[in-house]
């Protein structure tokens, strides 16, 4: 079992299903079968502009090539997917040339946001890199607390001020002390609100501008964290915080309970933002980096379908 396998089984099976009724029987790909794949896409939550970007280029390619049975048109729909979603060549999570590398880490309350940040210290520590984190979500006590929980899973350090605290107060101070500690990376968690786009960016900015203060090209990544089985509302998310500051990467999580699968492809098609990962469990190791080949195999797992 390859590793994102778990994590896109529902997807899998619910996008097969619906196409692999209609096709049964027929000898050609008709309007029955393009009608059966639209919605098989849109139940994914691939997002209409997608689906329907994808639609044009699998019907063009079936007119030209004349391919008439399921596994030829699944080899269609796979490369036409792997087209919407940029490079093959997986996008490294870190730079680690840069020393500390700074990720601010954005998302709304809810999403996974503080345990990706706890399994990606996890996973660096594993890595023997020297993490710190920073909670700059001062806003909700609950928030710090889970992340120095994580922390002292992760066995890496953390920098937190009291409830209320200026949370680029809180990122200036992780800053420095990863420069002081000689660290590799410094993870930031920043407040998960989206209520006022203006706040929010104000916000941000002063955090990206202190994060400057210290280490001249920090931050060097901001990653939206989004929740594959909120669907749309990811893609609602994924333009919010696009226009509140500058995202340069994605994590996307809680793909494993999902049949949404679709939104991977949707919103790194849309926004052009690279996945750098996909978090599909709850264990301190279900975060795994993406490659997009992999994750695109998975999706075309044939076998699935008799099990």
């Amino acid at each position: 079992m390859g590793i994102f396998d778990k994590g896109v089984k529902k997807t899998n099976l619910n996008f097969f299903q619906k196409l692999g009724r209609v096709f049964t029987a027929k000898s050609r790909v008709d309007d029955n079968v393009l009608d059966a794949l639209e919605e098989a896409l849109l139940s994914s939550d691939m997002g209409v502009d997608t689906t329907l970007k994808l639609l044009d280029n699998i019907q063009d390619r079936v007119e030209k090539d004349k391919y008439v049975d399921m596994e030829e048109l699944t080899a269609i729909i796979r490369d036409e997917i792997s087209n919407l979603m940029g490079p093959d060549t997986p996008v490294e999570p870190f730079d680690f040339s840069k020393k500390p590398y700074v990720m601010l880490v954005v998302g709304v309350n809810g999403v996974g946001k503080t345990t990706t940040i706890g399994k990606m210290a996890a996973m660096l520590k594993a890595q023997g890199k020297k993490v710190v984190i920073g909670a700059a979500d001062t806003f909700r006590a609950a928030a710090v607390d889970q992340l120095v929980i994580w922390a002292e899973r992760a066995g890496v350090d953390i920098v937190k001020q009291p409830t209320g605290a200026d949370p680029a107060a809180v990122a200036y101070d992780s800053v420095k002390a990863a420069v002081a500690r000689d660290a590799d990376v410094v993870l930031i968690d920043t407040a998960g609100r989206l209520h006022n786009r203006i706040d929010l960016m104000n916000e941000l900015t002063k955090i990206r501008n202190v994060c400057a203060k210290v280490v001249p090209d920090a931050p060097h990544d901001v990653m939206l964290v989004l929740d594959a089985s909120t669907g749309q509302n990811a893609f609602v998310q994924a333009r919010e915080f696009s226009r509140a500051t500058k995202v340069t990467s994605l994590a996307i999580t809680k793909i494993d309970g999902s049949a949404k699968g679709g939104v991977v492809v949707g919103i790194t098609d849309q926004f052009k933002v690279p996945v750098k990962y996909l978090g599909i469990g709850e264990g301190i190791d279900d975060l795994k980096v993406f490659d997009k080949k992999e994750f695109v195999e998975a999706l075309f797992q044939m076998e699935d379908l008799e099990k």
